[in-house]
């Protein structure tokens, strides 16, 4: 008889830890927590995971990172330096890039240095040496101009351009390596 109020205490208090003293208020945390990650997960923050290089070695190969696609509402625009996440082609297809150029700016590259207006621009987050040239041009009122991280690589091989805003889906609020 000792052995099975013993059992019984266990078990009543393995209840107690799974479900906790009020069952019903469970069951209300439990359906809160899934309808909030449901949101947070769905309409918040975008899980991607990086294939390439082009943004080494900030970002990595294989790494998950996290777009928040409330980053840029309520009319708050890219800003030179932000890693954002571009929609090129179809729903499923983004790039990861660093914007370096902003609606209107005169950007080149001289010696592997961004030039905007006229002037270089201080990058820290470049490791890499690299030697790209590239003529100056002038975006447009809503061009966006974006670059990898990883600039050891030929120009012609990189994945660089311009976009427009309303083709930069979010901003990268969490990183994760590998």
């Amino acid at each position: 008889m000792a052995g099975e109020s013993k059992s019984s205490g266990v078990w009543k208090w393995l209840r107690i830890v799974a479900i906790g003293r009020r069952p019903g208020w469970t069951v209300v945390r439990l359906l809160v927590l899934v309808g909030g990650a449901a949101v947070l997960f769905g309409y918040v923050l975008l899980p991607i995971r990086v294939s390439g290089i082009s943004m080494e070695p900030t970002y990595h190969d294989g790494s998950v990172n996290f777009i928040n696609r409330l980053a840029y509402s309520g009319g708050r625009q890219p800003a030179r330096g932000e890693v954002v996440a571009i929609r090129m082609a179809g729903r499923h297809v983004l790039l990861l890039k660093r914007v370096v150029g902003l609606p209107g700016e005169r950007l080149a590259f001289r010696g592997g240095v961004v030039w905007i207006n006229g002037a270089p621009v201080d990058e820290p987050y470049l490791k890499l040496p690299h030697n790209w040239m590239m003529r100056e041009r002038t975006l447009g009122p809503d061009e966006y101009y974006f670059v990898g991280d990883n600039r050891s690589m030929d120009l012609e091989l990189h994945e660089h351009g311009s976009t427009t805003a309303d083709q930069i889906l979010g901003r990268v609020v969490l990183a994760g390596n590998r």
